[in-house]
């Protein structure tokens, strides 16, 4: 059966929630050993759990909430708590449903005497390798609120960089959709009627002209085909770079075009670089470190420069050559630093030296990155909107001038 519940904790805070049990003193057990008092309980409705299981599917955890995760059980665990208390008051802290199953599933492994990381790695959908690798080293060192710590920090440098390119890239992606749809509702409701006066005045149009009139009419007469064409590029699209030999080209592509290529490559060197830093900080061998810094980059090319790296390492040569002999991928400034660590034996620090300087370089290069753009969209749309005006008034100035 599943029950609909309220409890209260050994805080005296009041709870709710739904469980599957037997029947309501299996539910009440149940609650007892989460440390929790059964106040009342009522059968579900029949369709009740179908829906919820449904929604929590539906759902994802997001960054910021494996951020604050990672954070405050870092704080818990430094203040003196078990871990399994502190998985419980996470999980009643998180609004999200499918993180507080995540979560309630974990404690529960922790509680029969798993480890943690061995619990974390059974959801590699919400916990990444580099998430699990960390909290390993971070338990077998025994410092593992320093781990938690280091992890938050490294998700939270990344959240932010992603999000000021992303913020960066909307008023172009605004200009480009609202230039879209202006042409659209123009070809739609203003040509028409330019063209019937046209007709009427029988004038002689040029092939500009034409062109636009033939889309204009394509696009009214078959406009489902025209949306349905749309739709199936896009998809065309999605699926072609998610194939290997089509996101090779893609990913060429990305890191040669104008002002956004260097950013991406300097956000992959910043990533790279901290990445790396963290791993090694928290013990974790310089192999198993580089195979799983290629799996939180996106970009095969940088695949395959780590991958050199761990050959690199297996031969006895050191980690920078593959960095070095990578100029155009990655920053001349990452492999001498690098280098630098290796013949100090600070490879760490100095990967986190190179990761803040990166990242300080994507912040500004972002910031500006508006200003940047803003003249070459202006060009565009200058260009869109003369083409159309010339096309349009050409024969109304060849009717005047014949007149």
């Amino acid at each position: 059966m599943r029950f609909h519940y309220t409890a209260r904790t050994r805080d005296g805070n009041r709870i709710e929630g739904t469980l599957i049990a037997e029947h309501q003193e299996a539910l009440r057990e149940l609650l007892e050993k989460r440390g929790e008092t059964l106040e009342s309980a009522e059968e579900a409705p029949p369709f009740y759990g179908m829906f919820e299981k449904l929604n929590t599917r539906l759902l994802s955890v997001k960054l910021h909430e494996k951020i604050v995760f990672a954070r405050n059980m870092s704080t818990m665990l430094r203040a003196g708590l078990p871990l399994s208390r502190a998985l419980l008051i996470t999980g009643r802290q998180t609004k999200n449903k499918k993180f507080q199953e995540i979560i309630s599933a974990i404690a529960d492994r922790i509680s029969k005497g798993g480890p943690f990381h061995d619990a974390l790695n059974e959801f590699p959908d919400t916990f990444s390798s580099l998430f699990v690798s960390m909290v390993r080293a971070g338990e077998e060192s025994g410092k593992l609120n320093d781990s938690l710590l280091l992890i938050a920090g490294q998700m939270e440098r990344t959240y932010e960089l992603k999000k000021k390119i992303t913020g960066a890239l909307i008023y172009p992606s605004i200009i480009i959709i609202a230039m879209v749809i202006i042409a659209a509702l123009m070809l739609v409701f203003v040509v028409p009627t330019l063209e019937s006066t046209f007709t009427e005045l029988n004038v002689d149009l040029p092939v500009t002209t034409q062109f636009i009139i033939v889309v204009s009419k394509g696009l009214r007469d078959h406009t489902l085909l025209f949306l349905g064409g749309f739709i199936l590029l896009c998809v065309g699209l999605y699926v072609a770079a998610k194939k290997p030999q089509s996101k090779k080209v893609f990913d060429f592509i990305v890191l040669r075009l104008p002002i956004i290529g260097t950013i991406i490559k300097e956000f992959n060197a910043a990533r790279t670089a901290r990445t790396l830093s963290s791993l090694l900080s928290s013990g974790v061998e310089v192999s198993q470190a580089l195979d799983i810094t290629k799996d939180v980059l996106q970009n095969n090319y940088y695949k395959r420069v780590l991958n050199s790296a761990k050959e690199n390492i297996e031969k006895g040569i050191p980690v920078s050559h593959a960095f070095a002999s990578q100029e155009d991928i990655y920053p001349l400034l990452l492999s001498e630093m690098m280098e630098v660590g290796e013949e100090t034996g600070k490879l760490s620090e100095m990967l986190l030296e190179v990761a803040v300087f990166f990242e300080g370089e994507v912040e500004s290069a972002t910031k500006d990155m508006s200003t940047i753009i803003e003249p070459f969209l202006m060009i565009l749309v200058g260009v869109a909107v003369g083409f159309f005006a010339v096309s349009m008034l050409q024969p109304m100035y060849s009717l005047s001038n014949s007149i």
